[in-house]
């Protein structure tokens, strides 16, 4: 039997709907608008449309947003200045340097110039320390996208075997604490991982995030898994495409994310989340 396609676009649709309507309460009673600030630096096909699409999110979801695009050749102080700038905005309740940055910029200096209260991609070392012990304000936007699905999709963590494949500190360390507080039990693996496929067999959910076409075969999945893809790549074809081999693992999982429409569509939709919860923190709520 076919794997059950978990609809990306369709959960997003629907957190978006609530995050637009709790954004326009929150501007009715408090005169606050949700307010985003994307830096991106350089000239990355890739990230560029990221941030577009993140423009439209904001502007559907009736936030305030700006865009600063600045050159590959921006000095690390500079884009310091910029954040500087951004931080005594109040109409800015998020700020977001888009990665990666070119080289000769230090990424954690970048990072850690944003306050941890407008840190809404949660990479801040205050926030990251947050998400490590439970007790945080934002969560990242990809990892909190999945745990999202999850409840969605009414898939209980509990109890579960849980494998994590990829440890970055974007995605896969801050999955495994989240699966790990919601009750599962983890095991991230990772490039020096002996036997990978002896330990993602075991897995109830299976959490890619390598960010290699067709890594995760049928003959890595048990039966019955819930696999989510969080890979973004593309095939000899040029074809947009996950981690997994979508056709054949969908025979054998019970559930699967689908490359695109799954993982993509939520982690934009987190940020928006994030963007409104800082908005409604500098109003008191």
């Amino acid at each position: 039997m076919a794997a059950r396609i978990i609809d990306g676009k369709k959960i997003a649709a629907a957190a978006r709907e609530e995050i637009r309507a709790r954004a326009a309460k929150l501007t009715e009673e408090t005169g606050i608008v949700p307010g985003l600030a994307v830096i991106i630096v350089g000239e990355d096909p890739a990230s560029k449309v990221y941030v577009r699409n993140k423009k439209k999110a904001c502007e559907e979801a009736g936030f305030y947003s700006v865009v600063e695009e600045m050159p590959e050749s921006t000095a690390q102080s500079e884009l310091l200045e910029k954040i500087a700038e951004f931080r005594r905005d109040e109409r800015i309740h998020g700020i977001l340097v888009q990665l990666p940055l070119p080289k000769g910029i230090d990424e954690q200096a970048v990072i850690a110039a944003i306050p941890p209260e407008k840190d809404v991609d949660a990479f801040h070392p205050e926030n990251v320390g947050h998400i490590m012990i439970g007790d945080y304000r934002f969560l990242p936007c990809t990892p909190a996208g999945v745990m999202k699905m999850l409840e969605t999709e009414g898939i209980d963590v509990a109890g579960k075997d849980c494998v994590v494949i990829g440890r970055s500190n974007i995605v896969g360390k801050p999955m495994a604490m989240l699966l790990m507080h919601a009750n599962g039990t983890v095991t991230v693996c990772h490039r020096q991982t002996r036997c990978l496929s002896d330990i993602t067999r075991r897995a109830d959910i299976l959490v890619s995030s390598v960010g290699k076409a067709g890594f995760v075969t049928a003959d890595m999945v048990k039966p019955g898994a819930v696999v989510i893809d969080v890979g973004m790549n593309r095939n000899a074809e040029g074809k947009l495409c996950g981690d997994v081999d979508f056709d054949a693992v969908s025979e054998v999982a019970s559930a699967i994310t689908p490359v695109p429409g799954g993982v993509g569509v939520m982690t934009i939709t987190m940020l928006l989340e994030n963007t409104l919860r800082a908005a409604e923190a500098a109003a008191g709520r």
